[in-house]
């Protein structure tokens, strides 16, 4: 038995889909003002501030712990800069109990719905207030109470993890969804294809956001597929699907907004390809010169998602040069503060490497776990004094 309705023909039609070209959503020019045509989503000052400081912030972080990593002060960091809208935008629309899954670079997500400086702080260097107790390498975030799943390395693995997630808020029937994100390279991973497939099938709230900036790590995106970007995959699973200007605030917020009323009202899964581009390194391991140019990177300096939304808010009358500049130093000196703190403070308790697994530690961890604090005893000074040894100090 087949389910497909299509055209029967008697001699063979072959088409590659070359005629068909998915258009671009945009609302918000660069100088602030709407498209002709364009009208702008509901968006009051408080969110609309909301949104701001939260892109604006996690710029600033960026720059500042790129900088610390450059210094030592941590092994690894990869920055969100240029793909704030996408990020911080898509978000924006969801509701705040709707769970987010993200691939490595969505650390605005967190910032607008309230993770602070210090929490960021606390998981980069890892120590005793970090939520993960030191176990996961730098800006790999996750918060319960925020609804934001753990950050896994291994490519693509959340996007069959946030099908199966999102089949479970169906069956739960509290009207949330699932938003995931990844960029186009992790797309082509068998995840990818495997999750929109089960998305379809089981017709589940969730929202598929693909943040194309145009390279997996230095692979362009010429060189990772033939087809018209990632959207018209789309068509393959009978899914939803919209392309949108992922610099631009207003369009990200609305697409995402029109694709949750699809996912939480219908259960219809919807792809969401945003267009961007990343100004900074894949990672503080990458040297972009090696396979863009400076000219390439220009064109899109010109056209920096931050700026865009500040100059709509200027035309609001929602934001000045002054509140600008009063933001940039407090956020600095905010940052810097909270960096030396969280620097300073000692690493998770030892016995948290076992404890924090088994309710009943088995005897061959224990007896290992004995056989570290001798060795660590025999060399004191070769090891960072965790928390328990310093409140020990103290006492």
């Amino acid at each position: 038995m087949t389910t497909t309705k299509s055209k029967t023909v008697h001699s063979p039609v072959f088409t590659d889909g070359a005629e068909f070209s998915i258009p671009t959503f945009s609302l918000l020019k660069q100088d602030g003002a709407l498209h002709k045509g364009g009208k702008a989503p509901d968006l009051d000052e408080a969110q609309a501030l909301r949104i701001y400081r939260a892109m604006v912030s996690t710029r600033i972080m960026d720059e500042r712990m790129l900088a610390a990593q450059r210094q030592g002060r941590l092994s690894f960091y990869m920055q969100c800069t240029g793909e704030e809208a996408a990020v911080v935008g898509s978000t924006a629309a969801l509701d705040d109990d709707d769970m987010i899954m993200a691939q490595y670079r969505e650390q605005g997500s967190l910032a607008y719905r309230g993770f602070t400086i210090e929490e960021f702080m606390n998981q980069l260097f890892g120590n005793d207030l970090d939520y993960g107790k030191g176990r996961q390498m730098p800006v790999h975030y996750g918060s319960k109470k925020l609804h934001y799943m753990t950050i896994s390395s291994p490519l693509a693995t959340q996007i069959p993890q946030a099908t199966g997630y999102a089949y479970g808020q169906k069956l739960a029937g509290d009207g949330h969804c699932t938003a995931v994100y990844f960029g186009e390279g992790a797309a082509s991973e068998g995840d990818f294809h495997a999750a929109l497939n089960m998305a379809a099938v089981l017709r589940v709230p969730v929202i598929f956001l693909c943040r194309n900036n145009g390279y997996a790590i230095s692979t362009p995106s010429v060189e990772q597929f033939a087809a018209d970007g990632v959207a018209p995959r789309a068509f393959g699973y009978k899914m939803d699907v919209i392309r949108v200007d992922g610099n631009d605030i207003l369009a990200v917020l609305a697409a995402t907004r029109a694709a949750r009323k699809l996912a939480v009202e219908d259960n219809r899964p919807v792809l969401i390809e945003m267009l961007t581009y990343r100004l900074a390194a894949h990672s503080s391991s990458d040297d972009p010169s090696g396979y863009r140019s400076k000219d390439e990177e220009a064109i899109w300096h010109d056209k920096d998602p931050i700026l865009r939304m500040q100059n709509w808010l200027k035309k609001k009358k929602w934001w000045s040069e002054g509140q600008e500049k009063d933001l940039q130093d407090s956020l600095r000196k905010e940052v810097l503060e909270t960096m030396k703190r969280a620097q300073k403070r000692p690493p998770p308790p030892l016995e948290s490497l076992v404890t924090d697994v088994y309710d009943q530690v088995p005897p061959a961890l224990s007896a290992q776990m004995e056989k570290l604090k001798s060795h660590i005893r025999r060399y004191p000074d070769e090891y960072p004094k965790s928390a328990d040894q310093a409140s020990e100090e103290g006492a």
